[in-house]
């Protein structure tokens, strides 16, 4: 959109310091300015300005998550590897069905509990992962459903499940 060139979100976080170091690690760069109480991240790709405001009270953990769309599988995996490496990792997803589509990706939680998912998306689908009848379906986008979708997982052949994954 041009009329808006670049998105901010700010969140609250309990301890400054923690997410600092947490996100310098998931971003790969510094914050660009630091106040007391106050940091925020200056990202050129994705265009994103992002800031956090210490005030404890007002964290929430239970918003949803934040997320990045990778270009490509190569890419996504480039940045699990690097996200490994710092022990940001909370949970792999690969050849998983979230939000109706085919995805690779994984997830990062903040020290305030903010998820990340970074994704790459292969195809839309038209259904959710198979999990999703499980009762831990915290990291997966869909809100609860009454109704609990059949699954046909024959059509997406050997990308979907991996034996001993749970998915199936």
């Amino acid at each position: 959109m041009k009329n808006y060139p670049r998105m901010h979100v700010s969140l609250y976080v309990s301890q400054l310091e923690k997410s600092l170091d947490f996100y310098q690690k998931f971003f790969g760069q510094p914050a660009d300015k630091v106040k007391p109480a106050y940091a925020r991240f200056t990202l050129e790709e994705p265009s994103l300005i992002i800031s956090f405001i210490q005030n404890p009270e007002r964290v929430n953990a239970g918003y949803g998550h934040l997320g990045f769309e990778v270009e490509s599988r190569d890419v996504m995996l480039e940045k699990l590897e690097e996200a490994r490496q710092h022990n940001l990792v909370s949970l792999e997803e690969i050849g998983t069905a979230c939000c109706y589509a085919l995805q690779d990706k994984f997830w990062a939680t903040d020290p305030d509990g903010h998820q990340w998912e970074v994704y790459y998306r292969h195809a839309d689908t038209e259904f959710n992962d198979p999990r999703y009848a499980l009762e831990d379906t915290s990291a997966c986008c869909t809100p609860e459903m009454a109704v609990k979708p059949k699954v046909a997982l024959a059509e997406f052949g050997e990308a979907c499940c991996e034996p001993g994954s749970g998915c199936c």
